[in-house]
This record gives C-alpha cells, sequence and structure tokens, in this order.
C-alpha cells in the first residue's frame, strides 16, 4: 500500500486526493512522502523499545545453566553468566528469561509421606466405614483438606 501511495504522488497527484481515495489521513500520506523524499524507500519503521540486554542463544544458555542445577535462584545463575561469558545482567532478566522458557520459581510442597503402618490403619478405617449410610456421613465433619503422597517424588520440575 505504501508503494502505491508514493506512486500516486510521484504521479503528480495532491496527498489530500491520495488520502482520500486510501481513506487514511493527510497526516499519514504526508509523512509517508516525506520520508519517501529523504530517505529514499518507503520501508516501514521498526519500533523503538529498549535493547535487549541478552541474545536468543544467550538466553538458551541461561535456560540450560538452569535446568542442570534447578535449586540454583536467579542470582546465581546471573553470577554464573557473569562468570562464563564476562556480561552483566540482572536477576529480574534472568527470572524473565527462564520464565520465557517455561520455568518457574516455586516453593516445593510439604507433604507427609505415608508409611506401610498409615496405609494399613487407612485401609482398615475405610473397610470399617464402607457399609454407612449417607445419614451416618451427615454427621461427620471434615476439616482437614491435607495432601498426602505415597512417594516424595511428585514429579515437578522446581527450579
Amino acid at each position: 500500500m505504501r508503494d502505491r501511495i508514493i506512486g500516486k504522488i510521484e504521479e503528480g497527484r495532491k496527498i489530500t486526493d491520495v488520502a482520500r481515495e486510501f481513506e487514511i489521513a493527510h497526516s499519514v500520506v504526508s509523512r509517508l512522502c516525506k520520508s519517501f523524499k529523504t530517505a529514499g524507500m518507503c520501508s516501514k519503521r521498526h519500533g523503538g523499545g529498549r535493547v535487549r540486554s541478552t541474545t536468543p542463544a544467550e538466553d538458551r544458555y541461561i535456560i540450560l545453566s538452569a535446568k542442570r542445577n534447578r535449586r540454583t535462584t536467579a542470582q546465581q545463575v546471573s553470577n554464573q553468566f557473569l562468570a562464563a561469558s564476562g556480561k552483566q545482567i540482572s536477576r529480574k532478566t534472568v527470572a524473565r528469561c527462564l520464565r520465557g522458557g517455561g520455568l518457574y520459581a516455586r516453593r516445593p510442597v510439604v507433604c507427609v509421606p505415608l508409611t506401610r503402618q498409615h496405609s494399613t490403619a487407612r485401609l482398615q478405617w475405610c473397610r470399617e466405614h464402607q457399609n454407612w449410610t449417607e445419614q451416618d456421613w451427615a454427621c461427620v465433619l471434615f476439616s482437614d483438606e491435607s495432601r498426602f503422597s505415597l512417594s516424595s517424588d511428585c514429579r515437578r520440575q522446581l527450579i
């Protein structure tokens, strides 16, 4: 569309007529014409914003170093990166990079591991209350929603 607008202006048409034809603001066409005259081309300007402090390759290195040792903090990863590359990056930059790679910091869930005695006692309790009716259960109040795990590894990926 930019090329067509510049073509119409080079034909000798007025900016107002071109803007009306393409149904865009006069100022947009005027700015496009001015940039074409100064730069000699009508390519789109890339957006501003802060320059990235890490490259995609450095991001991959940060994610890999965090995956190797999932117990390291973002500050420790930042220090390792400084030692490896000589480039200083902040803890927040590391955290954003790890979030971009799908790694999130979480506190491990504390749960009580069940022993064989616990399992046996729970099974016995269940068998004793197996034939209770709805009226029997209506008198029971469950107030604890603790999480129990039969094994300590719940396959969560933590960093």
